[in-house]
């Protein structure tokens, strides 16, 4: 099963959608460095898929918004989504796909303004234990310089494509612990928990009350919460409004949304108290 699927869509589209919404993918990064003018997209940016008899395969397309060719190479690092930080790299992990992730090819060269499928098959050992095993994908371009020591290779940018493999029968279970006001951020902010084996994508549908008065009513895409772990959702950034929060007691309700056609719903309500400064 594919989590995002790039069928009908013009895969340049696609990139530069990326590129302007951060936020479409949360578990998509894209890193510029020095002088990064290449234009660079990967789709899709999340894929999940299930093992059959320890093996599965997928693809990622690469994407070259650019009017000139781009070389690029794949390579995987470990990640999770902290609480409160959102997507990170990590040095290790126990649920790390890397070492059994095959590409083909794994260095390309990409012409302007088109796209190259890349090819990934996962061989997981069949010591390992059922559960969920995902990795970073990260395409990164290489620039030749020609310079008088030699040639020699620049990284000029990077997009990731957030890889989850699963084994056996898992599934997430999302509970919502709490919900707290930022004061110095000024944001809101909803406490999921995941204690399932599976990572899962929810969105959110809420609204925020004091007493029978409607304050503020909004949707939030999906974002990732990793299995075993919990994560600090962000409802609305108030920065960007024109008015706040006042002090008091409010009730925030609504309901997290996940799973093939939106198949998932859990409602919840939970009190929020905005202490004075």
């Amino acid at each position: 099963m594919v989590l995002f699927s790039q069928k009908n869509k013009n895969p340049l589209q696609v990139a530069w959608k990326a590129f302007q919404y951060g936020s479409w993918a949360l578990s998509a990064t894209l890193l510029f460095g020095g002088s990064a003018q290449a234009q660079l997209g990967a789709a899709p940016l999340v894929v999940e898929v299930e093992a059959n008899r320890g093996q599965a395969q997928t693809m990622i397309n690469v994407i070259n918004t650019t009017d000139t060719p781009l070389r690029a190479r794949i390579y995987t690092e470990p990640f999770t989504y902290e609480r409160d930080s959102g997507f990170q790299t990590l040095s290790s992990s126990p649920n790390y796909l890397g070492s059994y992730l095959q590409f083909s090819p794994q260095e390309l060269t990409v012409p302007p303004g088109v796209s190259r499928r890349v090819r990934m098959r996962a061989l997981l050992a069949p010591s390992l234990p059922d559960g969920e095993y995902r990795a970073v994908v990260f395409t990164e371009t290489l620039n030749e310089d020609w310079g008088g020591s030699g040639k020699k290779l620049g990284i000029t940018a990077r997009v990731g494509t957030t890889v989850y493999v699963r084994k056996g029968d898992i599934s997430p279970n999302l509970t919502v612990n709490s919900a707290s006001f930022n004061l110095k951020e000024n944001k809101l902010q909803l406490l999921v928990q995941n204690t399932g084996d599976a990572s899962v994508r929810s969105s959110v549908n809420w609204e925020l009350k004091q007493g029978k008065t409607v304050i503020k009513t909004g949707e939030l895409p999906a974002s990732t919460i990793v299995a075993q772990s919990d994560r600090n959702l962000i409802l609305n950034n108030f920065q960007s409004d024109t008015s706040s929060l006042s002090p008091g007691n409010y009730q925030l309700t609504g309901e997290l949304i996940w799973g093939d056609d939106n198949s998932n719903q859990l409602p919840f309500s939970v009190n929020l108290t905005i202490p004075r400064n």
